[in-house]
């Protein structure tokens, strides 16, 4: 039964990430909080999971003629160094650290979408 949950859980990740949210909002909570995986379990299997959506994702973006090719770089040099720098911070981390920070993004990026949206109706 804890295996139709899981499943569950990355049916909901995947729609939210299908739909330009990214899934891990609510992936890593749901195991965290609900399946009570480990934060750096959860965390790894949310990574994991985004490869064959990032890869679906590519590949219609290339069919659609919508890659600048010229931008990429300047995008994947930063994201792969982060990415790097970011697995050897979490490695050292404890788990409770780790998702307390998890919890501080999720708050700023809420924040964020909240003040750019009140940004956006008042310009209207």
């Amino acid at each position: 039964m804890k295996y139709f949950w899981y499943v569950i859980a990355g049916v909901l990740g995947g729609v939210l990430g299908g739909m330009g949210m990214g899934g891990g909002t609510i992936l890593i909570p749901i195991l965290t909080i609900f399946l009570n995986v480990k934060q750096h379990t959860a965390q790894a299997i949310n990574l994991i999971s985004f490869i064959p959506m990032a890869v679906v994702t590519l590949i219609i973006h290339i069919k659609n003629k919508l890659i600048d090719y010229r931008k990429v770089l300047w995008i994947i040099l930063p994201g792969v160094i982060t990415c790097v720098g970011g697995f050897f911070v979490c490695k050292v981390l404890a788990g409770d650290v780790l998702g307390r920070c998890f919890g501080g993004f999720l708050i700023l990026l809420s924040v964020f979408q909240f003040v750019t949206e009140i940004k956006r109706k008042t310009k209207k």
